[in-house]
């Protein structure tokens, strides 16, 4: 590189470092203008919901929850587009086998709470399908060969139903004139536990899914389906 073009090229460097700090100023020294958490929280009435991180994750910006929820939904198919899981664990000792079938049910059954209390207070899909996820592990640690899943033709609708429903609630509002993703007031709370509970089942299914690390067996043997009936 000569030397005229090493100095043209400090000279671009150099503007526009310039220019970005003139725009970092002239940002700083601007008008704020309204901050977004006092509107947040006065629109919350009519969000659906009490809590604010639902109706902000829900309502507010529910474009990017959507967009949350297909990266999801892509990596479980790019795990999959990898071929089959590898061979199941050993089956587990007394000691895991009874943790299991204590912690499983306990798992389901607070993921299911942490759904219905996320309008109004902590929770929400994410946490509660994290939990169903977890509950996939312990299974597939336990010696489950599906980590309690359904067959492959089952286990691809729950890993779309998250996407899917979010997208079909949305057109329809858009069909019916209120907007996509723009929920009327009055049924805005329902719309919004309906999507939800679409989105744990999908984000419990997809987590557990991505754990066993590959698509999913066409047939479960006789003994492990035997077990996830037990478990």
């Amino acid at each position: 590189m000569n030397r005229d073009l090493s100095l043209l090229i400090g000279i671009l460097v150099s503007l526009l470092a310039l220019l970005l700090i003139w725009i970092f100023y002239t940002t700083l020294a601007a008008d704020p203008g309204p901050r977004l958490a006092p509107l947040a929280l006065e629109q919350l009435p009519n969000s659906g919901v009490s809590h604010p991180v639902t109706a902000v994750l829900l309502n507010y910006r529910a474009y990017d929850t959507l967009l949350e929820l297909a990266v999801l939904l892509a990596a479980i198919l790019g795990i999959w587009s990898l071929g089959p899981a590898p061979s199941g664990f050993q089956p587990a000792g007394p000691a895991l086998t009874v943790l299991a079938n204590w912690i499983v049910p306990l798992a389901i059954i607070t993921g299911g709470y942490l759904l219905w209390v996320g309008g109004h207070a902590p929770g929400g899909a994410f946490q509660a399908g994290a939990l169903l996820g977890s509950a996939g592990v312990i299974l597939r640690l336990a010696g489950h060969e599906r980590a309690g899943l359904p067959n492959e033709a089952a286990q691809r609708w729950l890993v779309v139903a998250g996407v899917g429903l979010f997208l079909l609630v949305g057109l329809l509002l858009a069909v019916f004139g209120a907007g996509f993703l723009t929920y009327p007031k009055a049924s805005a709370k329902w719309l919004i536990l309906l999507i939800e509970t679409a989105a744990t089942i999908a984000i419990g299914s997809t987590l557990a899914a991505a754990y066993v690390g590959g698509r999913p067996p066409l047939a479960q043997s006789t003994s492990a389906a035997s077990k996830d009936l037990g478990a």
